[in-house]
């Protein structure tokens, strides 16, 4: 997957993480695409370390349900650390 390819992922995972828990967080467009960005390498960390996959290509439904999974980890870690609660 191409720099463009991690992009359009980081970008999608971060927004569908946000969708997913709802609340006040700092930060646009950047921010949400470096959360789902790095998401999606602790997803590929994860994958490799309890299901011993990797992220996959672009198309495949494991990379993105990784990437969501590891965008929902980070912002639920960035939640604690600040101590912001979901505010709908």
């Amino acid at each position: 997957m191409g720099i463009l390819g991690w992009i359009v992922l980081g970008l999608l995972a971060g927004l569908i993480a946000k969708a997913i828990m709802p609340g006040r967080d700092p930060g646009g467009i950047i921010i949400t695409l470096v959360l789902g960005v790095i998401g999606a390498f602790v997803g590929g960390f994860i994958g490799r370390a309890i299901f011993n996959t990797d992220l996959g290509s672009f198309f495949e439904i494991r990379t993105w349900l990784l990437a969501i999974l590891g965008s929902i980890i980070l912002l639920a870690i960035y939640r604690l650390v600040t101590g912001r609660r979901a505010h709908a």
